[in-house]
Formats: structure tokens, sequence, C-alpha cells
């Protein structure tokens, strides 16, 4: 063996033992040192020991099936994204990029600028052929302008498409209109998901009066049977917290006061965004963090009126329910 030989598998040697230490540094926690799990549910790395999140929103490149043997491999095996009920034709369809540039990003001639215009406008009017893939373009639009304007997750999309979808299949429209039905299924779907909105919050970002909504929402609900449960305070209690920067203390104070204002039978006939906000001032005071019932109304969107009123009777409730 040559000395020049030696010399390469050294070289080898030292960068495999690097390569090792960084492959250990990277499985440890940069904080405790201990060692570090992929934790695939939630998209991140974490420590064991300490619980430190070294990763967060990690990509998940692998299929969303599973398979057993390479003949169901290839059967599942498939390419483009995943089909979505927020799109008219579930997304199977093909759509033409708006940008004017070839393959290797050169901008087109005018020529062909006007080529690819005239292919944009016939193939939208492909993907429409008939008045209901046009009602339900137009509707599911609404639905998802209406979700981003007033922070929906993506699941209370997904289910109000599905319940619009569902209407339109049972004949429901005729004398509605789509963006009533639109808004009606967006403000059921967010109450089913627990995430719940006021009617205001919605009639705010919709082109529809409250009045309609609400007339249509009860249409819906009864005419396609969804179960809804009655919106619980407490679901709106986060958002009223996190929109006043308050403490996890004063949050926790008012899921108290709720809890004891519905064993005091304060919540029957009540409106829960009115006694959300109405705990949440209240917590405020009682910890001792500087709110004013205007800052409230603001965040929760209803008067000082009732936040003053329903704020009184929470007080009450606590004190019955405290015993002497």
């Amino acid at each position: 063996m040559t000395d020049s030989t030696i010399r390469t598998y050294s070289r080898e040697s030292e960068t495999e033992a690097e390569t090792s230490t960084e492959a250990e540094e990277t499985e440890r926690c940069p904080e405790c040192g201990g060692r570090v799990v992929s934790d695939a549910e939630h998209a991140e790395t974490v420590c064991e020991d300490c619980g430190l999140v070294v990763e967060e929103d990690e990509i998940d490149r692998g299929p969303e099936w599973r398979a057993f043997d390479a003949a169901e491999k290839d059967e599942k095996s498939r390419v483009g994204a995943p089909t979505t009920n927020m799109m008219h034709d579930q997304g199977l369809s093909t759509n033409i990029g708006w940008q004017d540039k070839d393959a290797y990003g050169n901008s087109l001639s005018s020529r062909q600028r006007q080529k690819m215009q005239r292919l944009r406008t016939w193939n939208e009017r492909f993907r429409t052929r008939d008045s209901k893939e046009r009602n339900l373009k137009q509707a599911l639009g609404e639905i998802d302008r209406m979700a981003s304007a007033i922070g929906l997750p993506e699941n209370v999309r997904e289910t109000a498409s599905v319940i619009y979808r569902r209407a339109l299949e049972e004949d429901l429209l005729p004398g509605r209109s789509i963006e009533g039905v639109a808004t009606a299924s967006l403000y059921a779907a967010a109450r089913q998901a627990g995430t719940p909105r006021s009617l205001d919050e919605i009639s705010a970002v919709s082109r529809v009066e409250k009045m309609e909504l609400t007339r249509t929402y009860r249409y819906i609900i009864r005419e396609l049977g969804l179960e809804v449960q009655p919106a619980d305070p407490e679901q709106y209690v986060p958002r009223f917290a996190s929109g006043l920067d308050l403490s996890e203390e004063t949050e926790r104070m008012a899921r108290e006061l709720l809890d004891a204002a519905r064993e005091e039978g304060v919540h029957s006939g009540k409106s829960p965004v009115g006694l959300a906000a109405a705990s949440v001032y209240a917590a405020a005071l009682l910890t001792n963090e500087k709110v004013t019932q205007n800052e409230v109304s603001e965040v929760a969107n209803i008067s000082e009126v009732t936040i003053r009123n329903r704020y009184k009777e929470l007080l009450e409730a606590s004190d019955t329910a405290t015993p002497a």
C-alpha cells in the first residue's frame, strides 16, 4: 500500500467522522443535549427531555396514502395537487398561468401574448361549461374571499364548500341569492368547526344584509338537516383575549366566570358574543389589566351597553356561585 493510498483513506475517514459528528449534533437538543425526535402528526422536531421545538412546519414529502405491495403502489401513484371541494372543478382541470413568459423565463412577443390571452379566455369558458359550474365558481370564490377576510382556517372553507354543494344538488337556491347561500354555508361551517364568528362579523364581509343571512341560514339548516350546536361563549374568549393582548391568567379567569354563569343559568337567552366579551372585560379588571369597554367593544364588535349589562350579571353570578 502506497503513501498516497494511506493519505486518501485517512481523508475519507476524517470526512466520515465529521459527517457522523454533525449528524449526532443535529440529533441532539441545542438546549439540554437530549435526544430529538420527529413528530409527523404536528410536522415538528422536538426534544424528548425538555420539549423544545427544534424545527416546525416540516414538509411531508411522502404520499397521503399507504401501499402494501408494488402493484398497489403503482395503482395509487399519481401526480398533481390533491382534489379539493373549494374549487368548482375540484382542482382537476388545467389552468394557464398569467405570466407572459416561456419555459426559460423569457418574455413572449406581442403576437404570442395575444395568442396566450385567447387561450386563457377559451380555457375559462371550457372550465365552466354550464350554469351549475358557473354558479359553483362564483359561490366558492365568495366563500374563499369572506373566509380570508375574517381569518377562518382551510377546514372551515372546505366544509362550507361541501354545504353549498349539497344545497345546490338539492335545489335549494331558487328564490335565493348565490351570495346569501354562500354566506349562510360559511356561517354554519364555522359553527360546526368550533371557530364561530358572530352574525355581525359575517355580514360585515358579506354582500347580503344581516336579515337575509339569518333567514337563509335557518332555511339551509332545516332543509339539509345540519346538526349545529348553540355557540359556546368560551369559544370566543381566546380570540378576544388575543386581540386585546391579555395574559393567560385573564383568559382562565374569563372561563371561570362563564362556568359560574352557566351554573346560575345566566347563559339562557343571552348572546354568546356579549357574554364572552363581558367575561374578558371582567377578568381583565379582576387581574388588574388595563382594558377599557371601548377596546373590548371594538374587538368583539358589540356595543358598550351590552358589555356593561352582561358584566354586572357575570359578577353577580360569580358572587352567588362562590361559597361564603
